[in-house]
C-alpha cells in the first residue's frame, strides 16, 4: 500500500517516535476491536471502537454509541478521546497514538487532529465500512470539492459581528491557545 495506507511493518521502520512493538500494536488493536464488537452486539452503535495509547498504556477507551445517545457525534475515535482528555485532565493528546478498529470517518480524523494525536492505526478501511452502509468515503469526497459544489450549503451571516468576539477573544491574557 502507498500514501497514508501503510503496514505495520512499514510503519515500524518510519515513525518518528521510534520502534512501534508489533505485539503492543496487535494488543492495542484487539481492544478497540472488541470495544467495536461490543458495541454492535449491545446495539449502543456500530461496530466502531477505539484506544488512545501514550508509553505503552492505553490512557482511553471508547465505542461507538451514536444508536444509544441519538448523538450522531458518538463514534469510538470521539469518545475515547474523550475518556483519555478527561483521565488526563488535558485536551492536548500530544504522545499519544490512537487504535481503531475502522478507519476514521472526516469527524474523527478532525478529532485526532484537534487533540495532536501523532499516528493513526486503523483496522478496516472505509472502503469496507461502505459496504455496511456508512458514508465516509462519500464525506471525504464532499470535503474535496469546492465549498460551493458541496451538498451542504454554508452561509457566512453577521460575519463582522463574529469576528470581533474573536479579536476579543484574542486579545485576552488569559487565554488558553490550543
Amino acid at each position: 500500500m502507498t500514501g497514508v495506507h501503510r503496514t505495520l511493518d512499514t510503519v515500524m521502520t518510519r515513525m518518528e517516535t521510534g520502534h512501534v512493538d508489533a505485539a503492543l500494536a496487535e494488543h492495542c488493536m484487539r481492544r478497540a476491536i472488541e470495544l467495536g464488537r461490543r458495541a454492535a452486539e449491545t446495539g449502543e452503535g456500530g461496530p466502531f471502537g477505539a484506544v488512545i495509547v501514550r508509553d505503552g498504556a492505553i490512557v482511553g477507551e471508547g465505542w461507538n454509541q451514536v444508536i444509544a445517545s441519538n448523538d450522531p457525534t458518538a463514534h469510538g475515535e470521539i469518545m475515547a478521546i474523550r475518556d483519555a482528555c478527561d483521565r488526563a485532565g488535558s485536551f492536548d493528546l500530544q504522545g499519544c497514538h490512537i487504535y481503531t478498529s475502522g478507519e476514521p470517518c472526516p469527524m474523527c480524523l478532525g478529532a485526532i487532529y484537534w487533540a495532536r494525536i501523532g499516528h493513526v492505526f486503523y483496522g478496516f478501511s472505509i472502503h469496507a465500512a461502505e459496504i455496511c452502509g456508512f458514508d465516509d468515503q462519500r464525506f471525504y469526497q464532499q470535503l474535496a470539492l469546492p465549498q460551493e459544489q458541496r451538498d451542504v450549503g454554508q452561509t457566512q451571516v453577521l460575519g463582522e459581528e463574529a469576528f470581533a468576539v474573536l479579536q476579543q477573544y484574542l486579545g485576552r491574557p488569559d487565554r488558553v491557545p490550543y
